[in-house]
């Protein structure tokens, strides 16, 4: 074999992380603050989380980690059941909690607390609802993430069942993004997934917001 044919084998794609937003809960309908709420997936939330954990089980993952809340235990539980895989649950993968925005719909939040919700909107770092600041959620979710992917095997799979906000959140720590970038990052949408892989400088965004299975890059962007 050649050297550089020995460097090809050795380089593989790395470590990937899946990061999972739960299936649709009655509150979204709603467009109702969830926040750390403990609120069940709807009969349509069920099924989005079986069609979604067939696709990603077929990605063969190494270890399921998830919020302790019901909607991302039950929507990690679909996976499981198809992986044989044990889910692990971990309190600090929770939603962002948002004090008295919690329950209020979209509208309401904007009637009662406008000032507020523009503040958060440009980025600026805002206790929303006299709760968590973004970088807090940050702060406690990033290092679970990072640690159960530590014990991936090489080019292994994590799967991580969480939250919107959550996710955004852990999304732009891992790549480094400065706080007030956060918001650049489009919402997921109900059990739809980012995608991160380990490149040479650090985590790399693969996919965003996807419902459908990773694609490989073939082209000078590689």
């Amino acid at each position: 074999m050649t050297a550089s044919g020995a460097d090809t084998s050795r380089r593989g794609r790395g470590r990937r992380l899946v990061l999972w937003r739960h299936g649709q809960t009655s509150w979204n309908v709603e467009r109702r603050f969830q926040g750390s709420t403990d609120v069940e997936l709807t009969e349509t939330g069920v099924g989005q989380a079986r069609r979604s954990a067939r696709l990603l089980a077929s990605l063969k993952p190494d270890a399921i980690v998830a919020s302790d809340l019901k909607r991302a235990a039950s929507t990690a539980a679909e996976l499981a059941v198809l992986t044989g895989l044990e889910v692990t649950h971990d309190e600090s993968l929770r939603e962002t909690y948002a004090g008295v925005w919690q329950g209020l719909t979209h509208e309401e939040i904007i009637a009662r607390h406008g000032e507020e919700y523009a503040a958060w909107k440009r980025g600026e770092p805002v206790r929303r609802g006299g709760g968590e600041l973004e970088t807090e959620v940050a702060d406690r979710a990033a290092p679970v993430v990072l640690r159960h992917a530590e014990k991936l095997p090489e080019n292994g799979t994590l799967v991580v069942v969480s939250h919107g906000g959550t996710i955004r959140t852990t999304i732009g720590r891992l790549l480094g993004l400065e706080s007030r970038h956060w918001e650049s990052l489009g919402g997921l949408s109900n059990c739809s997934w980012s995608v991160l892989g380990e490149g040479v400088r650090g985590w790399r965004l693969l996919e965003h917001n996807a419902g459908t299975l990773p694609e490989p890059v073939l082209g000078d962007d590689d």
